[in-house]
């Protein structure tokens, strides 16, 4: 199965990974991402592997850009949580890229963005992207949906307001009764039969990511702060690991796969309050 379309769309990912990182190195006076290659052993039921960049800078104090193409068996207990899987007997394969920023100055918004393909019995994409400020700035926020809504308006009327509305209930913690953040747009198991309509689309939404975040960093990042506002974003940040811990789908396909563990929990932060 690793003769798929997935090469085709790892090849893109990992594109995308050095054109962000490049960005986002251009904010920093010193720091650089540090690349680390993993790789399970040979005679493991998962194959492939991925390559994980973290940087801890000045204005980032952790990011991390994550890209990975893996295939393999799935576990009998994870075959029913993933679309065609008990069809193909577990057989799967995967590639993708994932990234979370959490920032050194709480007035620049944390960020997310993950885009993958995944196929089983049946192929599709999924992912999107969405904005976590600790402190909403209305031009950010606008900024950040327009960049998705063109992305979406290329693919298919009607794609911003599904794919908006769904993120809104997906980043939803339910026990705190409150959003994560102000939102974006989320999509799964997308497979319209046009594979290289999806394509694009799925495309779309990295550049417009790589379009839009940095100008919102670029705007934001020497803004002043005092020790309340620092406290403020800490206790935000508590909320983003109560998320990424139990709902996140990311996170429990990494643990359903037996990737690496640093990979898939790359989005906690560096420094959390409660």
């Amino acid at each position: 199965m690793s003769a798929d379309f997935a090469h085709t769309a790892a090849a893109y990912f990992h594109d995308l990974q050095s054109r962000i990182c490049a960005a986002f190195e251009a904010f920093e006076p010193a720091s650089r991402f540090e690349a680390r290659s993993w790789r399970k052993p040979e005679g493991h039921r998962l194959e492939g592997g991925g390559e994980s960049r973290l940087m801890r800078g000045a204005v980032f104090e952790k990011v991390g850009v994550n890209v990975s193409h893996v295939w393999g068996v799935f576990p009998a207990q994870a075959r029913g949580q993933v679309a065609g899987a008990e069809e193909s007997e577990g057989r799967f394969v995967a590639c993708g890229i994932s990234l979370v920023t959490h920032m050194s100055n709480p007035y620049v918004p944390t960020v997310h963005l993950n885009l993958r393909y995944l196929r089983t019995s049946r192929a599709w994409f999924g992912g999107g992207s969405d904005l976590t400020p600790t402190f909403p700035f209305a031009e950010d926020t606008a900024q950040f949906h327009d960049a998705l809504r063109g992305a979406c308006d290329s693919y298919r009327p009607e794609a911003y307001r599904e794919f908006k509305e769904w993120c809104d209930r997906y980043f939803y913690l339910p026990h705190r009764q409150e959003p994560r953040g102000v939102g974006g747009i989320f999509f799964d198991e997308l497979s319209s039969g046009d594979l290289n309509a999806d394509f694009a689309f799925v495309r779309a939404v990295g550049e417009a990511f790589l379009g839009v975040y940095p100008r919102i960093v670029a705007r934001r990042k020497d803004t002043p702060f005092d020790a309340a506002a620092r406290e403020q974003q800490l206790i935000k940040r508590g909320r983003y690991v109560e998320f990424n811990l139990v709902y996140d789908r990311g996170t429990k396909f990494g643990f359903s796969t037996d990737a690496d563990p640093e990979a898939y929990l790359m989005s906690l932060p560096p420094l959390v309050k409660w």
